[in-house]
């Protein structure tokens, strides 16, 4: 008998062997690994978790690191249209239409001894972050920086972003936070790149697809509006009353909740102890105090908790970055997971065509001719 679940809440739609999101638990697995145990790697031995099922040794992790540094040059196509791209649009979009382009270009290797699609996967892994930087760059007039082959995918970003190497404690931050997403399940964006890939279309289709998902407020654009909310409290002593206000009216607070986790996200406590040493660091400890308020309040109020996006927006904005870049930076971060998901959905694949319930007009409807409707 068929079951109506909305947004398939409880529905099992496949195996997977990346990520476990527990929920009642508050506890997040890569392949096996707790996440509080993944925070003591990098992030590149994150990436080779995810595609080969085991941490790296270190000459592992020296071949995987030496294919994603040898493919971060763009196609000049893709470079021509990020520095003629509008310069108002959001960056999120730009990410999207680079990744489809990027689907036009033949940029097989011979030198590096894995399948295509793995080679596509490592690919859109090193050059996604390119992609990001480099229309920042333009959209402010600046010169592109070559890109580097001796630097962390995270230092590369900020390198980029920046035109200057970054510290190894903005490294470092930057690191852990693309670690902390990398990976989540069968969230919105993971089971749009699935869904895609189980029709058999290409690597770029997929990506783009779930770039598309991540833009949305309900899912990666939340810690933009977490920044956007901070920024119209404006300063501790004010946060009381805003959400006072807000809960009267119901509005949502951003950050604040999650589908999945019913008590604190285990993403959370790594990213709110970095956004208190960068804000430290920086002597504007107004947005720390602010969130910490609102996080505090809403435990009361509502049992609900802070997540990933609440404490990450504080840790990108202290970080110097865009406020519209948080949600590519989520991008970056979980290509890799992305890939991954695509990848294990081909190895065993099956076409997602779930079934729907139809509450339309009744069966057998006449049509009426035109004169007479």
């Amino acid at each position: 008998m068929s079951v109506v679940s909305k947004g398939l809440e409880g529905i099992v739609a496949a195996e997977t062997r990346l990520g476990e999101v527990m929920g009642a638990e508050g506890v997040l697995y890569y392949c096996g690994y707790d996440i509080n145990e993944l925070v003591k790697v990098s992030y590149e031995e994150v990436v080779h978790l995810l595609y080969y099922n085991k941490l790296p040794n270190r000459a592992e992790l020296e071949k995987l690191t030496t294919a994603l540094r040898a493919e971060r040059e763009l196609p000049q196509g893709v470079i021509d249209f990020l520095k003629h791209a509008p310069k108002d649009a959001k960056p999120i979009d730009i990410m999207r239409t680079a990744v489809s382009m990027l689907g036009c270009y033949d940029q097989k290797r011979h030198d590096i001894d894995v399948s295509e699609n793995l080679a596509n996967a490592i690919r859109l892994t090193s050059q996604i972050g390119v992609i990001a930087a480099y229309f920042h760059r333009a959209r402010q007039g600046l010169e592109l920086p070559p890109v580097r082959k001796d630097l962390s995918e995270a230092a590369h970003f900020l390198y980029l972003m920046n035109g200057e190497v970054p510290s190894k404690e903005a490294e470092k931050t930057l690191d852990i936070a693309y670690i902390l997403h990398a990976e989540h399940g069968f969230n919105a964006s993971t089971f749009t790149a699935r869904v895609v890939a189980s029709t058999l279309s290409d690597m770029y289709s997929a990506i783009s697809a779930a770039i598309g998902a991540l833009k949305g407020p309900l899912h990666g654009g939340a810690n933009e509006g977490v920044i956007h909310m901070l920024e119209e409290i404006g300063s501790p002593d004010k946060v009381d009353a805003w959400v006072e206000e807000a809960l009267a009216q119901k509005k949502k607070i951003m950050g604040i909740g999650h589908r999945v986790y019913k008590v604190l996200d285990p993403r959370a406590p790594h990213l709110r102890e970095m956004a208190v040493q960068l804000t430290a660091q920086l002597g504007e400890s107004k947005w720390i105090q602010m969130s910490e308020r609102i996080a505090e309040i809403m435990r009361e109020r509502k049992s609900l908790n802070a997540n990933v996006d609440f404490y990450s927006a504080t840790v990108y904005y202290s970080l110097g970055i865009p406020t519209d870049l948080f949600t590519p930076i989520f991008a970056i971060a979980r290509m890799s997971g992305w890939t991954a998901h695509v990848l294990e959905q081909w190895s065993e694949n099956r076409l997602f065509r779930p079934l729907s319930a139809y509450v339309g007009k009744p069966y057998g409807q006449k049509v009426v001719p035109i004169d007479e409707r």
